[in-house]
């Protein structure tokens, strides 16, 4: 079988399976089965492919045609310019999270001071690692409840080397966490319980479902992590979290009964507001004297 041939099967059964932009989709496995470039699937149709090269292109094609997502076919996912090893524990970083990033980058004025970072639920480690990458003297802890998540991350920063400034722990949330934090940032599940079977494949099959489920309403999480928030903001913190779509107003409320001056939201590429940004204020700050 030659790279050409190869090509046209996998988009002829991806099309057939009626999978979206299939020709796009088969130079893409074709090319991570290889470990190609998109230029180089491209440029020699008439490569010969080894029989061990042809039985990885079929297997891509297999996993693919169950809707298992790339990302995880591959064990990896890049974010925020970083390559992130995955596991079955944590949930794939989507582009909009990096609109957490962002919106986090965006308050800080100056990029050199050794902030402390929180990370709840910190899954791959993506939001804690990104930060630290661009914020050369801060340091953090990322919390997890899967023991699985907790050694990715740990993992990942390792392979970053972010290992020196970056700590892993099991907890629920912030129970078990003391002192307090200039930034806290969370992508917490945030999927009503009732609408995860309607999710597409590539999510509701291979994302850990701890990691999507947020409760009836979709807002567990972001009520518990609210509660932790005025014992865990410094007095300049800041609190920067995914939101699902149509989500802006009930968690801002959420924020807010606990205390905390909802600053705004940031919008991803689609033009839904996909983070929520708070501040610690007086009053919160005043819930922990020993914070003063």
């Amino acid at each position: 079988m030659t790279l050409g041939a190869a090509l046209d099967e996998a988009a002829g059964k991806l099309a057939a399976a009626g999978l979206d932009e299939p020709r796009r989709r088969a130079r893409r496995l074709v090319a991570a089965a290889l470990a190609l470039s998109a230029t180089e699937v491209f440029a020699y149709p008439e490569r010969p492919l080894a029989v061990a090269e042809a039985a990885r292109v079929a297997e891509f094609l297999r996993r693919t045609l169950a809707h298992e997502p790339l990302s995880r076919v591959l064990g990896k996912r890049e974010f925020w310019g970083l390559e992130l090893r995955l596991s079955p524990d944590v949930l794939d970083p989507r582009p909009e999270t990096e609109t957490v990033v962002e919106a986090v980058l965006a308050r800080l004025a100056d990029r050199a001071r050794p902030y402390r970072i929180l990370d709840l639920g910190t899954g791959s480690g993506c939001l804690l690692l990104a930060l630290l990458s661009e914020l050369p003297n801060a340091r953090g802890v990322g919390v997890d409840r899967a023991e699985g998540a907790a050694a990715t991350a740990r993992s990942n920063a390792l392979a970053l080397g972010l290992a020196g400034r970056a700590g892993f722990v099991v907890g629920d949330w912030a129970a078990a966490l003391a002192g307090r934090f200039d930034i806290v940032v969370a992508n917490p599940p945030y999927i009503a319980s009732d609408a995860i079977d309607a999710l597409p494949p590539e999510v509701r099959d291979f994302d850990p479902r701890r990691a999507l489920d947020g409760g009836p309403d979709g807002l567990d999480a972001y009520r518990e992590i609210a509660a932790g928030l005025p014992r865990l903001l410094g007095p300049d913190g800041i609190f920067a979290g995914e939101l699902g779509a149509g989500q802006h107003e009930a968690v801002a409320a959420i924020l807010a009964a606990e205390g905390l001056q909802v600053a705004g939201f940031a919008d991803d590429l689609a033009g839904i507001a996909r983070c929520v940004i708070a501040e610690a204020t007086e009053k919160t700050i005043g819930m922990n004297p020993t914070r003063r």
